[in-house]
């Protein structure tokens, strides 16, 4: 499942933030604190933290879907979308040609990624398969994934996850 080149690469980003700078659980592991230079070393600890708060969000976008509350999903990405001012513009920079953005060229870093992903969540909720984000069902994980495969069952947010799921169950069925 492709939804267009730009929206599955900002949607994938989402995934990346939401999968960094939220505390939860992964792979079986306790996920505290964040290391936030992790998404983009780079970055400033400030613009880390900012953007961290939007991921926050993000990922009651993708509770939502999974739980089956679109409207609420929907609700979410919209306020996201007026907090973060996000409106298609055009803009050139650093050399390339003119190009689509979905923030202002003043925002701030944190802002000038949360507004294209509030965006990228928008196009994937406006279409028929909404239903491709979610939230691995694994124990002790709740890392989330946009489903791009071609029959759209996807459960888990990696092959860890599956796998120690399918071997948990291989024991169950085998060992007395």
């Amino acid at each position: 499942m492709n939804f267009d080149s730009h929206t599955s690469d900002v949607v994938a980003k989402a995934v990346a933030a939401v999968n960094t700078l939220t505390p939860g659980h992964v792979q079986g592991r306790e996920h505290p604190t964040p290391d936030l230079r992790e998404f983009d070393p780079s970055a400033t600890l400030d613009d880390l933290r900012e953007l961290s708060t939007y991921a926050v969000e993000l990922r009651a976008v993708f509770e939502a879907v999974d739980a089956g509350d679109v409207d609420e999903a929907c609700e979410r990405v919209n306020t996201l979308l007026k907090e973060t001012s996000a409106a298609p513009v055009l803009i050139r920079h650093d050399n390339e040609p003119w190009h689509l953005h979905f923030h202002t060229p003043d925002a701030s870093w944190a802002r000038g990624w949360a507004a294209p992903m509030a965006t990228a969540l928008a196009v994937v909720l406006g279409n028929p398969v909404h239903d491709r984000l979610g939230v691995c069902t694994a124990p002790a994980c709740d890392r989330v994934y946009v489903d791009v495969s071609r029959n759209g069952t996807k459960r888990f947010c990696s092959t860890a996850c599956q796998n120690r799921v399918k071997a948990a169950t291989f024991r169950a069925r085998h060992l007395p």
